[in-house]
């Protein structure tokens, strides 16, 4: 290995923790849940109210998630392979909890506007 290349191989290491480390730095947490079903949202939560909530669907379907903390987890559904539940929890700005059998969205929405989006208008 010539020199040149373990300095480009360090350069790249460099900068792909910078990227890594300013996309985590930049995210910001979200104020309230908004939850979708079939495309249409049917209802919006704030973060900072504790609360476990049942989504019913059609033919039985349900989906049930909870708000602790700030954070959003689905906490049971009655899909058969559970994946939903299965997720991390969530809190920043626009992730996501999806249940693709049952067609349930949890979106967090509302984070304070990043300055740097505010500059770059």
């Amino acid at each position: 290995m010539k020199r040149n290349d373990l300095i480009l191989i360090i350069v790249i290491v460099v900068l792909g923790i910078g990227a890594l480390l300013f996309i985590n730095f930049t995210k910001e947490s979200g104020s309230k849940v908004g939850v979708t079903v079939k495309q249409e949202e049917i209802a919006s939560f704030a973060l900072d109210e504790d609360i476990v909530y049942t989504i019913e669907g059609e033919n039985g379907a349900w989906n049930t998630f909870e708000i602790k903390d700030g954070y959003v987890n689905m906490i049971d559904a009655s899909c058969p392979d559970k994946l939903c539940v299965s997720q991390s929890k969530i809190h920043y700005d626009h992730e996501t909890i999806v249940c693709l059998p049952n067609q349930v969205v949890l979106e967090i929405i509302g984070g304070e506007v990043n300055p740097i989006d505010s500059i770059a208008n």
